[in-house]
């Protein structure tokens, strides 16, 4: 149910959308019409009671807690409250609201742009010493939140499922009116049936023009029945779906000894995390209580009557626009032989309870490894519905989870909208230290203070211990590590240990700075660091790869590619290279052979992933401008630059090919997707053209101008207070899933203007 409002708060304010929309209740928003109350629960409102979904939130009674780098919003109702708690200068930012900083002097040299940009992005440094931002883009993410509190009956706050309304509103395709599998992609079946689905629950009646318009988009494609897997998924857990359309699941995979070249624990991690708890859901097959709402629903998403359709028959149906990695046939017949064979007549009732029993036990440890933040807000809402049905409504399991869950939501000018995960405190911090080293900055007494604050962040964050039971439940090493958020999350990843330790290494070896980490918490993270590096010589990113890409036969997620298993990943492997490298400038005693043969394998991998026009792909950001960058660094660490490298001379020439008449350079996340360089339509980006030119100065490119046209581009673009504007979508995961990094114009344009000018310490450009 969705609460009401108190009555400190009845007036909104006049702040105005980021498309200056009105999204307003009079247009067909009627709660007490469609949200009927849960037909076993008398305890709740009845529907006769409910208030109109407000048409906004006054975005001035938001507040953005930061608690030791966890980050959770906060709707300030009471007027005492808002004067005991004022907005900070970020949260205004991450608002879109004004921030009242003042207009900095012009630059006219590259390092005065970073010093306005520094100026500005200080002013967003959290009290715990991070920085934070959105992580989102996926358009998959918030209906498993929004889906598992409907089904646990969290009660839903109204400014809540006001600003949820407001983001998917604005996040409509401007043209047909759906959503995709991410924000800057088309419709999908998938993003339509999940979102249509959120909004129906958040109190949006099926007759507001938004909803028609989707769901005309829905039907057009075919309706839900022709959703991808996770999405039949969820819907089935609503009970909107019957079970039977959902392809097996089946948990006794979990049973599989190791040595079984498709068991679990060769997965990539987000891949067995997010079919364990879905596993033990398709073994209880279990369906939230009926409500309206699902009745509704159950007429709204599909072409044909819900009473006629052949669940069973529809297992396989997928929208071709949805269908990017198509099932295959080895996939395929597994699925028929489960259901048909399997689990009709030779599946053992005991072993189904002890699959069911030892995922519960896997569940159990991935909670308690993470406190229940989990990995990733996926595995998250699912690990809820799996305590809720195994341990009750009340437990502490239960309630945890839900607490855990808010860690991953984001309100911004448009809405609330869902991370990709928790956050990227680390991650962006460990960039911001460097973009000041990068700009030889980092003794100026100016950013000694922000400086610091980042470093002890830094030195909190990082993971001290390993998991317990790591080797039961199939976890990496840890210790001396740092996760891409939070020590919390505590997942290792291996590009993420290498830039949080560069920077600690970059700040601690300045005169000046605290030395917060002693030698062998330095040397813990290279222990880890070394145990990452896949027989290719490459590295991947949770863990070295532990299956055969053959397993990708049997991927069921049919939204994304290469899931299945970790591959080789130049921007991981070079992460690392360049961490070695530094630590061993100052410490060149510890593991030295070891430390040189790896780098000397890794940047040999790096070699052989070259294409053959001179570029690289990238696996995180878009695309081939972004993992260039990184393999041309790698090439540096070595001494290979383009005077004496044809690997790098290819690689600057492919740059070079690219860069735009404006002096920038523009690349889709369409080229992901084709693996195909593919240029945006709206023109240059100042992140890719950081990217390049960072790799050309990596590779010592000869000729100035190409440079100067790019630093120029960037000054330009920055605003009179320092800031850049948000420009496309800069990441991407699992090929077809595009995800933002908006801090990235921040970090990576600095990081680019700072090496210019210390590269070129006499040029002006403007």
């Amino acid at each position: 149910m969705v609460t009401t409002r108190s009555s400190s708060s009845a007036k909104t304010n006049g702040t105005p959308r980021a498309n200056g929309k009105s999204n307003g209740t009079g247009n067909g928003i009627s709660f007490e019409k469609q949200h009927g109350k849960r037909l076993s629960d008398d305890s709740l409102e009845t529907a006769s009671k409910r208030p109109k979904l407000e048409q906004k939130t006054d975005l001035t009674r938001w507040r953005m807690l930061d608690e030791n780098g966890r980050h959770t919003w906060r709707y300030l109702e009471d007027d005492d409250a808002v004067e005991k708690w004022p907005q900070s200068c970020a949260d205004k930012w991450y608002l879109g609201l004004e921030t009242g900083l003042p207009a900095l002097p012009k630059p006219t040299k590259p390092l005065d742009s970073v010093v306005n940009g520094l100026t500005f992005f200080e002013k967003l440094q959290l009290p715990s010493g991070q920085w934070g931002c959105e992580y989102g883009g996926p358009g998959f993410l918030l209906p498993g939140i929004v889906i598992t509190w409907y089904v646990t009956k969290k009660p839903i706050p109204w400014y809540v499922a006001t600003e949820i309304k407001n983001y998917l509103f604005a996040r409509a395709h401007p043209e047909d009116g759906g959503w995709g599998l991410h924000i800057e992609g088309e419709s999908t079946v998938f993003g339509i049936s999940l979102n249509y689905t959120v909004l129906r629950i958040v109190g949006v009646d099926p007759d507001h023009p938004v909803m028609v318009k989707a769901r005309g988009t829905l039907h057009k494609l075919g309706g839900a029945t022709f959703a991808p897997h996770w999405a039949k998924f969820w819907l089935s857990i609503l009970g909107v779906c019957k079970w039977d359309i959902v392809n097996p699941i089946p948990a006794e995979l979990w049973l599989l000894p190791d040595w079984v070249p498709f068991a679990p624990w060769r997965w990539w991690i987000h891949m067995r995390q997010v079919f364990l708890p879905m596993g033990y859901v398709y073994e209880k097959k279990w369906s939230c209580e009926e409500t309206d709402i699902i009745r509704g629903l159950r007429q709204e998403l599909f072409v044909e009557p819900w009473e006629e359709i052949d669940w069973a028959g529809n297992r396989n149906s997928i929208c071709p626009i949805d269908n990017y990695h198509p099932k295959s046939w080895l996939l395929n017949t597994a699925n028929w032989f489960l259901v048909n064979i399997w689990n009709a007549y030779l599946r053992p009732k005991a072993l189904g309870q002890k699959a069911e029993d030892w995922a519960s036990k896997l569940i159990d440890m991935e909670d308690e490894n993470t406190d229940f933040a989990d990995l990733a807000p996926v595995n998250a809402a699912m690990n809820t519905v799996v305590c809720y049905i195994r341990d009750g409504p009340g437990s502490y399991s239960v309630r945890r989870h839900l607490e855990r869950l808010e860690d991953a939501l984001w309100v911004k000018n448009e809405g609330m909208l869902c991370n990709g995960t928790n956050g990227v405190q680390c991650w962006d911090t460990s960039f911001l230290i460097q973009v000041a080293t990068d700009s030889k900055l980092e003794q100026d007494p100016r950013w000694r203070p922000m400086l610091t604050k980042a470093l002890k962040f830094l030195d909190d964050q990082q993971i001290r211990e390993n998991c317990k039971d790591q080797d039961i439940c199939y976890r990496q090493q840890r210790k001396g590590a740092w996760a891409f958020s939070t020590r919390d999350q505590g997942y290792a990843v291996c590009d993420c240990i290498s830039e949080a330790l560069k920077a600690v290494i970059l700040l601690q070896k300045t005169p000046g700075y605290p030395q917060l980490l002693e030698d062998q918490r330095i040397f813990d993270a290279i222990d880890t660091l070394l145990t990452y590096q896949n027989k290719s010589g490459a590295c991947s990113s949770y863990e070295p790869t532990r299956g055969s890409e053959r397993l990708e036969m049997l991927n069921a997620a049919e939204v994304f590619g290469k899931i299945m298993v970790e591959y080789d990943y130049v921007e991981c492997t070079t992460a690392v290279v360049t961490a070695l490298s530094l630590f061993q400038k100052h410490w060149p005693d510890y593991r030295p052979q070891e430390i040189k043969d790896f780098v000397a394998r890794s940047v040999k991998a790096v070699k052989s992933l070259q294409r053959p026009d001179g570029s690289w792909y990238g696996n995180w950001a878009i695309c081939f401008t972004y993992a260039t960058m990184f393999a041309l660094e790698s090439l540096r660490s070595i001494g290979e630059t383009y005077s004496n490298s044809s690997y790098s001379k290819r690689g600057c020439d492919f740059l070079i090919s690219k860069q735009r008449e404006d002096g920038g350079w523009s690349e889709s996340y369409r080229s992901c997707e084709r693996m195909v360089y593919t240029e945006h339509p709206t023109g240059s980006q100042v992140v890719m053209t950081a990217w390049a030119l960072i790799a050309l100065m990596k590779a010592d490119y000869p000729d100035i101008k190409p440079l100067k046209k790019g630093i120029k581009l960037i000054m330009d673009r920055q605003q009179p207070n320092g800031e850049w504007k948000q420009e496309a979508i800069e990441g991407v995961f699992n090929k077809s899933c595009m995800i933002s990094y908006p801090n990235y114009k921040f970090t990576f344009t600095m990081k680019a203007l700072g090496m210019f000018a210390t590269k070129y310490p006499n040029e002006t450009v403007v």
